[in-house]
């Protein structure tokens, strides 16, 4: 597997960002991780082990990109709208600095393709995949989260105010009225998935009202929720996120996405 380590100055964060990369071609698929998380974490975890067989079969390309969590959601000092605005930062880096990147280098590991990337994370991860993919559909071409919470109000309690609002999925797409976002997110493919045992509560309650948000919005997602034997650890994202790929790919294969 051919592996890769980087290392570049980010102009909107202000300081140096790492990512690795795994595979030499395939659909870009952008890891986000865990809770204060690193970019190697996804390694270290075995999950990039787990996705072994698609990632040599060129059928993915893996990406984990570096998170900054510490700055801003899990921050213990500062203005909670400057925590966001590092958090906006942070988007930005990746709208702007790194999706380029993995766009550019795709293309040309896939004979001149432009294939937009495949989002997923783990817990948090799949806080910030999720949430970037619904407020920038067109940036990408799905989603795969796994025991991912979907509201601000397990950082911030109920405030809502300025950014908040607009980082919290399950209060701003109740509200969504633009038609040409919404008709950009249907046009995404959302996988979504929740064990139903031991620490996944809380993100088992979200994943429900996301759930029913989308039936709301006529928004197509596949919506799964695993056995009361399924916890909220990296064994069960690991089968996890091999079936789910295994999905997505298979109905790439019947309609592609760009």
């Amino acid at each position: 597997m051919h592996i890769a380590y980087h290392k570049r100055d980010s102009a909107h964060l202000g300081r140096p960002m790492e990512f690795k990369v795994y595979g030499h071609a395939g659909r870009p698929f952008l890891v986000f991780p865990t809770s204060n998380g690193r970019f190697y974490q996804y390694e270290d975890s075995g999950a990039i082990a787990a996705l072994s067989g698609f990632i040599e079969a060129g059928q993915i390309r893996v990406w984990t990109v570096d998170g900054i969590d510490g700055e801003t959601f899990f921050a213990r000092s500062g203005d909670l709208q400057a925590r966001l605005g590092r958090h906006e930062a942070y988007f930005r880096y990746v709208r702007e600095e790194l999706l380029p990147e993995i766009i550019q280098e795709s293309a040309a590991a896939n004979g001149g393709q432009m294939l937009r990337p495949l989002l997923s994370g783990c817990s948090m991860g799949a806080f910030h995949a999720s949430n970037f993919l619904f407020r920038f559909p067109e940036l990408a071409a799905g989603v795969i989260a796994l025991s991912g919470v979907y509201s601000t109000r397990h950082f911030f309690g109920e405030v809502l105010d300025g950014s908040v609002y607009f980082n919290s999925p399950l209060a701003y797409l109740g509200g969504l009225q633009d038609e040409g976002i919404l008709v950009r997110i249907r046009s995404r493919r959302l996988f979504f998935c929740c064990g139903q045992g031991a620490w996944e509560e809380p993100m088992l309650i979200d994943t429900r009202q996301l759930d029913h948000l989308l039936r709301d919005k006529h928004i197509p997602a596949w919506v799964d929720f695993w056995g009361s034997d399924v916890s909220h650890d990296w064994p069960w994202w690991h089968r996890q996120i091999v079936y789910f790929v295994n999905k997505w790919l298979e109905d790439d294969r019947a309609s592609p996405v760009g």
